[in-house]
């Protein structure tokens, strides 16, 4: 099978809040309480991306798709400072989520190269996710001391990369 990337419109939302939830069950769920992914959470998913897609801002959202089903999701847009912190590029990935089953098919590169291109950026990966730190080294990102707690999930430790 042949997936396409392309740019979400509006009515993508609900699917895409569906991925969001299921790819952070196949990454976070070692990591969170059973109990994190409650009712409140997806509703807030989408919310999110009802939001994100209304508009605005330099965002650039790419979904992938394959036989007419969303498969993985990229967002970059530009950084926020995180607390007292200068962000080192002007760029951030966001988000960069593909389903577990389609892992190792090229999803993930051709995500990120249609949301970053080879621009510099920064980006914040859990520690936990060696899978996802591989892909982001393979992609020229190196860690630059930077650390942060998610919020609501203290046992969720991101790690700030830079490229």
């Amino acid at each position: 099978m042949t997936f396409t990337v392309r740019e979400p419109e509006p009515p993508d939302a609900a699917e895409i809040a569906d991925l969001h939830v299921v790819t952070w069950q196949e990454t976070y769920s070692h990591l969170l309480p059973a109990d994190y992914f409650d009712a409140a959470w997806v509703e807030d998913r989408h919310r999110m991306w009802t939001r994100l897609l209304e508009g605005g801002r330099d965002r650039r959202v790419r979904i992938a798709e394959e036989d007419g089903r969303v498969i993985g999701l990229a967002l970059s847009a530009p950084s926020t400072p995180q607390g007292d912190d200068t962000p080192p590029r002007e760029r951030q990935l966001y988000m960069l989520y593909v389903l577990a089953a389609a892992h190792g098919r090229g999803v993930g590169q051709a995500l990120l190269d249609e949301v970053l291109g080879d621009e510099p950026a920064v980006l914040w990966v859990a520690k936990e996710n060696p899978r996802a730190i591989a892909f982001y080294r393979k992609n020229g990102f190196e860690f630059d001391g930077p650390e942060q707690t998610y919020p609501g999930a203290p046992t969720l430790v991101d790690a700030r990369m830079v490229r």
